[in-house]
């Protein structure tokens, strides 16, 4: 759920549009992974749950805090959305590994959330994080069998000849692969 609105989330425009599917922002087979080396490193993890990305710098206020629970939202943070955002766009298998650092302001037995202690819980999560991320990385099939690999192959839309030279040398490594068939053929 995005409630950002000063970020940049693509790296098209500028000539050349691009419509990925986002339906499922996680790769489903990297989080898969994930909750196996969660479980190999002896962490709590869940598989699965709804993303909130909130603006920040700063912090829920409680109305919003109880608003975003109210939705259903398992874990709210500030970054995640436009990284998955943008690993779609470049064919990139995402996933996120969340570590909770504390409830935010909504829960009546805990005051407002400080920043003293949501760096004393980081610290703490800091440890089951190399684990889990050693033990994905160590887990990772070489072959994909999804289909982020392929997310741009019927998602551009500007008429190749119409992308500037400019944006299409900046977004090469992107969308040459597509481009440069439907050239030959034309």
């Amino acid at each position: 759920m995005d409630r950002t609105s000063r970020r940049t989330a693509t790296f098209f425009g500028n000539g050349v549009v691009a419509h990925v599917a986002f339906a499922d922002p996680v790769c489903a087979e990297v989080a898969k992974v994930i909750a196996g080396a969660c479980q190999k490193s002896s962490v709590t993890g869940k598989l699965g749950g709804t993303y909130l990305c909130m603006e920040g710098p700063q912090f829920s206020t409680r109305a919003e805090s109880n608003l975003y629970r109210s939705w259903g939202m398992d874990v709210i943070g500030m970054t995640n959305l436009q990284e998955a955002k943008l690993a779609r766009e470049a064919e990139i298998c995402y996933s996120t590994i969340a570590m909770v650092t504390d409830y935010d302001c909504w829960h009546t037995g805990h005051d407002a959330v400080t920043v003293d202690q949501i760096v004393a819980v980081l610290n703490k999560n800091a440890e089951n994080a190399c684990s889990v991320v050693h033990n994905s990385v160590a887990a990772m099939p070489l072959e994909r069998g999804c289909k982020c690999g392929s997310a741009l192959q019927h998602a551009i839309m500007t008429d190749p000849t119409k992308i500037p030279q400019e944006t299409r040398q900046k977004l090469s490594l992107l969308i040459d692969k597509y481009l440069q068939p439907l050239e030959a053929g034309a």
